[in-house]
């Protein structure tokens, strides 16, 4: 693959204009192919096999109006001294606000608490519509399944409401399904600001506006093309709203480090005194195989997401798995392009006459040398001091709790948390999360009634309404009210309680069957689901990445080490997100409002792109280590060696990668929030005190074991040589001295 990659790397050198013009080709034809054909990306969180996916599918398959999604206006009078008992104002004022959202397309049908307050107090307050203290209405709206919805429904209901609230003398408030089905959270300034500051990190790392440029303008143009290709891969995935922002955070910081891996490569052969053209082929022959390797292993990782055995994990992971592809096929392709073209000019335009000039040509910094034998003389406080500080980040974990968040936890200048305030205040906490029990009385219909009794009178239930019974299709639909909050863990135990306990009781002697739905019970058991496959997946995983490290390099101890420090850092991460999210601990200093669980498959992705991007810095280093041992055959010499050769280059991308999950934190959505705090966390872990200080020190102390290998696994498992030069044509030098890295002097 070696000497494939270098050929690639020279021609793009070569014909720099014929592979930038095929990028372009190919980049007009996917976006706009995208702008005339491709649909909308899909928030559907159903799960086949999940009691709450049975419910749906029983409403659905006998066209049940409860099926469908739902929206809520929540309306109070702005006078605190009015209710709508005592105000013909305010109740004329609700009476506005239903006809304005009565005619909306794809409404099935509303609730009216006008109607109902004309019939008295006590009969408004039984309809569950009006709050007992006469404060609140509620206007439910129904509407179809989401397949026959769209992003335009809800922008009508946010235009009528926006309409109603116009000299109205109530405070108008919405919320529900629709908005979790087709809001999406506001991006832009956290995506820009990481940008912002991963370029000052290259200006600073490279010393050269030009060198800092490539980086930046080959990830944006894989990622523009990427993002594009989403709403054509919903013809064969259906695709969540969500996935390309998370690609797009994933996407930008790996494309600039696997720039920064190559441009760094050019420019210590170029110094070596090679042709641009030679240059750029050794560079892509050497880290670009490192880019390849490391790219392959986040891909694989994050398809990993497939045995959770959730459609919409499994989608998200394809699409994020795509842009990731482009940024590997970029870094090998239009990148050397870009660097032929760009000559000898990437080490001009210079904003310092410092930088990479005070390093050798491999780049071997005397000060993380004077770091890695620092290390090396200390390796057992070191390895011991680190890994209790791990353990100790990691512990939280133990209390971790999967959920989803709900409206609650939006900002309060949210409409959607507004009005899960009026309805919490008004209604109680669970009208925020009702489970809807679907029944499939199979003939018996008897069973209805004692089955709605037995379920008002469970314990963690507050009311339920009257059982809705179709005739024809035998199906009953009960909407039960929990006393808590969605996402409080006693409503998961009543979820958990009505189907093993409530249901068989009353249905054990009837052929009838019932299932709790709603996206209250929907949300709990894909967590459970969740939970169930973390284990498998997590092995799944690492074995694959210990295999693909034991075939690169060829050592047993080196994988079987990297697991278990790919696994520290990642379970440091989960533990800051229970301390921050959980806890509470410093959530105001990133603007989250309530405390709230970590929402089921963020686990599950951290792992699957965390352990794929630690990859990048473990072979990067552990590369240049190897290489120095086989030469040297001195185990120590060649982790200090490793170390001062790659340090900078592993910090100045780990800066990257933070400034850009970072730069997510500052998202006003909390699952954005958490995506972005445990990237950032993770990768803050694994390239500092892991990388540099924990690896050289475990290292040290393992000598020559590191690369102990059985002689029968020796002689099965092929060579790989990552960023060596072997099997490569001899470098092809000018007939000059080497020129300096930074410019022209």
């Amino acid at each position: 693959m070696s000497l494939a990659l270098y050929r690639m790397g020279r021609f793009a050198a070569r014909k720099p204009w014929v592979v930038i013009g095929l990028w372009l080709f190919c980049s007009v034809i996917v976006i706009t192919t995208s702008g005339i054909f491709g649909r909308e990306l899909d928030d559907s969180f159903d799960v086949p096999g999940l009691d709450s996916a049975k419910a749906v599918d029983l409403l659905s398959n006998t066209r049940s109006d409860h099926a469908g999604l739902t929206a809520r206006v929540v309306v109070t009078p702005l006078d605190p001294h009015e209710t709508f008992f005592n105000s013909d104002v305010a109740r004329s004022g609700l009476v506005d606000v239903r006809e304005a959202v009565a005619s909306l397309p794809n409404v099935l049908g509303l609730t009216d608490p006008a109607e109902a307050l004309e019939a008295g107090d006590d009969a408004a307050i039984a309809s569950g519509t009006v709050s007992p203290d006469g404060r609140i209405a509620l206007v439910q709206l129904q509407y179809p399944v989401i397949e026959e919805l769209s992003i335009s429904d809800l922008e009508n209901l946010k235009e009528a409401v926006a309409n109603a609230r116009q000299g109205s003398v109530l405070q108008i408030e919405v919320g529900g399904d629709l908005f979790f089905a087709f809001e999406e959270p506001e991006t832009g300034t956290g995506e820009l600001l990481g940008l912002i500051t991963a370029v000052i990190v290259l200006l600073v790392a490279f010393g050269s506006l030009i060198a800092m440029g490539l980086p930046v303008a080959m990830a944006l143009g894989g990622l523009a093309l990427g993002i594009s290709s989403m709403s054509l891969v919903t013809y064969l995935f259906e695709i969540p709203s969500w996935a390309p922002q998370v690609g797009a955070m994933v996407g930008l910081g790996v494309g600039i480090d696997y720039a920064l891996f190559l441009v760094t490569r050019h420019r210590e052969f170029l110094a070596r005194g090679l042709t641009v053209e030679d240059s750029i082929g050794r560079a892509v022959a050497t880290a670009g195989q490192a880019v390849v390797f490391a790219g392959g292993t986040v891909v694989v990782a994050i398809l990993g997401l497939g045995v959770a055995g959730v459609p919409f994990l499994t989608a998200a992971g394809i699409a994020i798995s795509l842009i990731v592809l482009i940024m590997v096929i970029a870094s090998v392709t239009i990148l050397p392009a870009f660097l032929g073209l760009a000559g000898h000019w990437i080490n001009r335009l210079g904003i310092h006459r410092g930088g990479f000039h005070h390093n050798t040509v491999h780049t071997i910094g005397s000060g993380w040398q004077r770091w890695g034998r620092h290390v090396s003389a200390h390796a057992w406080p070191y390895a011991i001091g680190v890994s209790v500080l791990l353990i100790a980040l990691t512990a939280p974990v133990l209390d971790l709790r999967l959920g989803f968040p709900d409206e609650g936890t939006q900002p309060e200048s949210n409409t959607q948390r507004r009005a899960y305030d009026l309805v919490a205040q008004g209604f109680g906490p669970g009208a925020n999360g009702p489970l809807l029990i679907a029944i499939n009385t199979s003939g018996d219909e008897s069973i209805v009634e004692p089955l709605a009794a037995a379920v008002s009178a469970d314990e963690g239930i507050a009311a339920v309404s009257p059982p809705a019974l179709n005739s024809e299709t035998g199906v009953a639909t009960l909407v039960a009210v929990p006393s808590t909050a969605p996402q409080d863990n006693t409503t998961v135990d009543t979820i958990e309680r009505l189907r093993n306990e409530v249901f068989p009781s009353v249905l054990s002697t009837s052929t009838a069957t019932a299932h709790v739905g709603g996206q209250t019970a929907a949300f709990a058991d894909v967590a459970e689901r969740i939970t169930d496959r973390l284990a498998t997946f997590i092995v799944a995983v690492i074995t694959l990445s210990f295999l693909l490290l034991v075939l690169v390099f060829r050592s047993v101890l080196v994988p079987l080490k990297a697991a278990v420090l790919n696994l520290l850092s990642i379970g440091a991460a989960y533990g800051v997100l229970v301390m921050v999210f959980q806890w509470g601990w410093g959530k105001e200093l990133i603007g989250l409002q309530t405390t709230v669980p970590i929402v089921s498959f963020i686990p599950m992705f951290m792992f699957a792109i965390l352990f794929g991007l630690s990859m990048d810095y473990e072979v990067f280093l552990l590369s240049r280590v190897r290489e120095h041992y086989l030469i040297t055959g001195d185990n120590d010499t060649s982790v200090i060696h490793g170390i001062a050769s790659t340090a900078r280059v592993i910090t100045s991308a780990a800066l990257i990668m933070i400034s850009v999950f970072g730069g997510f934190v500052l998202a006003t959505d909390p699952v954005t929030k958490m995506f972005g705090l445990g990237l950032a966390t993770a990768i803050l872990v694994d390239a500092t005190i892991v990388r540099i200080v924990l690896v050289p020190a475990t290292m040290k102390l393992m000598g020559d074991a590191n690369w102990w290998m059985p002689r029968w696994l020796d002689r099965i498992v092929p060579t790989i040589h990552i960023e060596g030069e072997v099997g490569l044509p001899d470098p092809d030098l000018e007939h000059q001295q080497p020129r300096d890295l930074v410019g022209v002097r």
